[in-house]
């Protein structure tokens, strides 16, 4: 299977990259600076480019199977302003599966129903700035036809690799509060071969 990952420089997408790696996967990463991966693989393949230029996406996008996108918000509008392009190549090449990294803000909210958790009391973030990028992309994605998942870590400290977590569809486990950068790698990692979660979005804390 070939992969394209974005955001692969990044703390969640940086474990992707390796965990792709190690099970055989081949890899087509694209990134704005190249210099940042300082991996050499033969399956692996990095495009240069940014995600904000359509043929970027559309070259990046040939032969992939599945995207796994690990975007920031990097404090503006990357992530909503290129899903648009990503979807649009992803139909040109008929590629059906997308796994990407949310937040918990867009999950359910449980103490106020019809709202996402950023909107509601549950929300302890003082800007919901990043929950909006996100809920914008989760809309696209849901309205695209698609087979997407969203993983949507709460707190996101680096820490260890535990793998032991809670999941569940469309809210947060009860009293989550926290999640490391590794175990919210290995589950987006473990939706490649898991149809649990396809066109939903998975909640993960411990």
């Amino acid at each position: 299977m070939k992969i394209l990952l974005l955001g692969a420089t990044g703390r969640v997408g940086s474990h992707l990259l390796n965990l792709s790696l190690g099970a055989g996967y081949h890899v087509n990463a694209l990134v704005r600076n190249a210099d940042k991966i300082k991996i050499c693989d033969e399956k692996l393949d990095i495009t240069q480019g940014s995600v904000l230029e359509d043929e970027n996406i559309r070259k990046a996008m040939e032969k992939a199977e599945l995207v796994i996108s690990a975007l920031g918000t990097d404090g503006g509008t990357t992530l909503s302003e290129s899903m648009p392009s990503i979807i649009d190549a992803m139909r040109q090449e008929g590629v059906g599966r997308i796994i990407t990294i949310g937040t918990a803000g867009i999950l359910d909210s449980r103490s106020e129903p019809g709202k996402l958790r950023y909107q509601s009391s549950e929300s302890k973030r003082r800007t919901t700035r990043a929950a909006r990028e996100h809920h914008k992309v989760y809309e696209m994605l849901e309205s695209s036809g698609l087979d997407w998942t969203i993983v949507c870590p709460t707190y996101l400290p680096d820490g260890e690799y535990t793998g032991e977590y809670r999941v569940e569809q469309n809210f947060l486990p009860a009293n989550g509060k926290s999640i490391s950068v590794p175990d919210t790698a290995e589950f987006a990692f473990s939706q490649i071969e898991d149809d649990s979660y396809v066109n939903s979005r998975a909640g993960i804390t411990y």
